[in-house]
């Protein structure tokens, strides 16, 4: 379809302006993103609905627009709800970029647009697809409860007597038909992800098809951000994180038309996955925020504050703030080319459930944030002191990995690994900062084990780490700094890089040729390095005391 057919839906309700010779651009496929950066998942030639959360001042609007641009997209289209209009730097960078520019009425769900175009660029080649599509969108349409994953698979159900569930990457089963029976066995939907995601590593082509039993399932990916099969340039940037959709059929033998029937479903169901992640930003945002202020040692009357306002998104419908845990998680690949920590932070609010929530169901009140290759969950816990054994309440980490270690594993194939800590819980914000340090110190002990998922939790820690979150601040102010300024403050006048040098040569047990490589140096500049880091500090990198100082030095920074 042409950009300009859109403008020929009153329904759409669609107001132009901004590229009006671009009209002719084919439109391919949609994208619902607020990232500011949302490259990672555009193929070319879509539809871009966002509603301008990446916004925070006039200067976002030009990147914005030039890596559309850069990704050979379509057009754009701005909902109004944020602002109350589309502002007009947004207008100026659209133009400058040749990129068309549409305004969405804030009545007018980006849903409704997704579907229509969804439809349109299947040429309505299935009549039974353009049903469920339109039945859908009049539910969509008619209030906040009308939609859904369930309402989709429902239709599935009674238009074209398909059972279908859709299962998340660890195999946690997100929406299934109401009057389709019972609910798919746990077993099952780990099975299925698993088998998912090993083919999505393979590299086969979908939908991929799994016998359990005696019942046949189709596997269809629903990838986030309207990405296409083509939409990602590493399979691993996303594996862990998207949906699937497992429909109770052997798809084998399925005439073409059939199988764009489903993936126009998936693509409805990508739009309420995408919602779901729109509605993740604040408590993101949130996390980060504490986050940042536990690492750079904020008092504790400050970070209690800050609490106190996230209070009411964090801890809806309590009435005071309960105790904490902290998990920490790493997902790594071998070669270093792919960030983990989204897929990190996606895999922390997917297998945690909250405590104070009946169910398993995702929590609403666990924040996480996540920093290059590391996620951090804030787990808000129950106030009472313990259970009838004394023992507290809480997350355990030799149980939190037990139902998604088949799945995960599979998705990490032979290249990737998850290790996750979990600290004890604190009673206060002032404890925050503890906890933290625990819960990675905990993940260093799992990352220390054989196999590509593993946990650990504070009780499985050394003696000198378990103690070192508990030092008073002002005594590791004085020691690290006594150690660690002088080499920082070379490092900044000739950016010899002393400090990163350090923590290679302990990492490699004070081995000079590991190190080396590790660094990509020759040994003799390591040995130079090193000779320059004892003059500095006095310390001898031969004698165990020393290298003990420089250890803790380096933890407790």
């Amino acid at each position: 379809m042409r950009l300009r057919a859109l403008l020929d839906t009153d329904a759409l309700g669609l107001r132009l302006l901004g590229g009006e010779d671009e009209l002719d651009r084919t439109v391919q496929g949609v994208m619902t993103t607020d990232l500011r950066d949302p490259s990672r998942y555009l193929a070319g030639g879509e539809l871009v609905l966002t509603g301008l959360a990446w916004r925070r001042d006039a200067e976002d609007s030009e990147p914005f627009v030039r890596t559309l641009a850069g990704a050979g997209v379509a057009g754009v289209a701005a909902g109004t709800a944020e602002f109350g209009y589309v502002p007009e730097d947004l207008v100026v960078a659209c133009a400058r970029h040749r990129m068309p520019l549409f305004a969405v009425h804030e009545s007018v769900a980006f849903a409704t647009i997704t579907e229509h175009v969804v439809r349109q660029v299947s040429g309505e080649r299935a009549g039974d697809l353009a049903a469920v599509v339109d039945r859908h969108r009049r539910l969509m349409t008619s209030g906040p409860t009308g939609g859904g994953p369930d309402v989709v698979l429902d239709l599935l159900r009674s238009d074209l007597d398909l059972r279908a569930w859709v299962l998340s990457p660890a195999g946690r089963l997100i929406a299934g038909p109401k009057a389709a029976g019972p609910e798919l066995p746990a077993e099952v939907c780990a099975r299925l992800a698993a088998e998912h995601l090993a083919a999505a590593r393979a590299g086969r082509h979908t939908p991929h098809r799994v016998a359990v039993g005696s019942a046949t399932y189709s596997l269809f990916p629903i990838r986030g951000g309207g990405r296409s099969a083509q939409g990602s340039r590493d399979v691993r940037e996303n594996v862990l994180s998207d949906w699937l959709l497992a429909v109770e059929a052997d798809a084998g033998d399925w005439p073409e038309e059939r199988l764009d029937l489903l993936q126009g479903v998936t693509q409805l169901i990508a739009v309420e996955r995408d919602r779901r992640e729109t509605a993740r930003t604040v408590r993101r945002r949130l996390a980060q925020e504490i986050l940042e202020l536990v690492q750079t040692g904020a008092a504790p009357a400050e970070l209690a504050a800050r609490l106190r306002v996230a209070a009411p998104v964090l801890l809806p419908g309590l009435g005071a703030a309960p105790h904490w845990q902290v998990v920490v998680a790493r997902v790594e690949w071998e070669g270093g080319t792919v960030d983990g920590g989204q897929a990190a932070q996606s895999l922390l609010e997917e297998i945690l459930v909250d405590p104070l929530a009946t169910g398993a169901e995702p929590s609403d009140r666990i924040a996480v944030a996540h920093t290059g290759d590391e996620a951090v969950a804030l787990v808000p816990l129950s106030a009472l002191p313990g259970g009838d054994d004394g023992t507290e309440t809480g997350i355990v980490a030799d149980t939190l990995l037990e139902s998604v270690r088949d799945p995960l594993s599979a998705g990490l194939n032979d290249d990737g690994r998850l290790t996750l800590g979990v600290s004890a819980a604190v009673h206060s914000a002032e404890g925050l900062r503890g906890a933290l340090e625990e819960a990675r110190h905990a993940r260093r002990v799992a990352a220390a084990r054989p196999g590509r998922v593993c946990a650990a939790g504070h009780q499985e820690l050394a003696s000198h780490v378990l103690l070192l979150p508990f030092v008073p601040d002002d005594v590791r102010r004085a020691f690290t700094a006594r150690l660690l300024d002088p080499l920082r403050d070379y490092d900044r006048r000739h950016r010899a890089e002393l400090i990163p040098t350090l923590e290679a040569f302990l990492d490699c047990d004070g081995s000079w040729t590991r190190c080396a490589s590790r660094l990509h140096l020759h040994v003799n500049t390591l040995r130079y390095r090193v000779g320059r880091i004892e003059q500095l500090t006095s310390r001898d990198l031969s004698r165990l005391e020393d290298k003990l100082d420089f250890f803790l030095a380096l933890r407790m920074s």
